[in-house]
């Protein structure tokens, strides 16, 4: 069983100003933050059999509207519109997949999956998707993990817990692991901070089992707290990317 958070959280590294050639990422956070700004665009999906069939991992990106996804992935990717937040929550409704790593030989996707629970949404569509959302995450045969989008100032909501309930059974024997990212944490102050934390972390344990890898931390685009451990674990689960331990 795992449930963890990474270390204390810290604003990523900035990459070391240069002359002449460029120097590779000296350390494993550097190196995890430079692979994640390769991301780019490569599909969008309305509906599952639109999805290209791979054997690359791919990374969920999930959370209800105005959770701050979107941000999330632009701040992890450290790039401003990668991933488009729609000036209404709740409409955009396609998959969206975005590639990692080389570009002649990409190494990971990430899947950027609508934002529910907006009530303005027509309950036609709301149904529609989240059977769509559901589907995926019991079927998507790649699927490496599932990374959600809660805000710390609220915890879990009854769609969090019911959208983890999907996935349920895959987290539960392990084939496929978990990242909750608290955002917005910047809104709280240190003492507010730890018990969203630990909120977090109670409900988690509820759900672990021996088998299962689930984590958590706290994020904040704005302070980018968090930035660097997500991308580091998200980069350590892609086969053959861990960083080589040190000498």
């Amino acid at each position: 069983m795992t449930v963890s958070h990474p270390a204390p959280a810290r604003a990523a590294a900035a990459p070391p100003a240069t002359t002449g050639a460029p120097t590779p990422p000296a350390t494993p956070e550097q190196r995890a933050l430079a692979w994640a700004h390769t991301a780019r665009f490569l599909t969008t999906a309305s509906q599952l059999d639109q999805l290209p069939a791979t054997e690359l991992p791919e990374f969920a990106f999930v959370g209800r509207s105005n959770a701050g996804k979107s941000t999330a992935i632009n701040t992890l990717t450290q790039q401003g519109r990668l991933a488009f937040a729609s000036k209404t929550p709740g409409r955009t409704q396609h998959i969206n997949l975005f590639e990692l790593g080389p570009r002649d030989a990409p190494n990971a996707l990430i899947a950027d999956l609508p934002g529910y629970g907006y009530a303005a949404v027509a309950r036609g569509a709301k149904l529609r998707w989240q059977q769509v959302m559901a589907d995926y995450l019991a079927v998507r045969r790649n699927l490496e993990a599932v990374v959600l989008m809660v805000d710390a100032r609220h915890g879990f909501t009854d769609l969090d817990l019911r959208l983890l309930d999907f996935v349920a059974p895959r987290l539960a024997n392990g084939a496929v692991r978990l990242l909750v990212l608290l955002t917005k944490a910047d809104k709280l102050n240190q003492r507010e901070a730890a018990q969203a934390l630990d909120a977090a972390q109670a409900v988690l344990a509820e759900r672990a089992t021996e088998s299962s890898d689930l984590s958590v931390c706290l994020f904040s685009a704005l302070k980018r707290r968090g930035v660097g451990d997500a991308a580091s674990l998200l980069h350590g689960w892609v086969p053959g990317l861990a960083a080589p331990a040190a000498a």
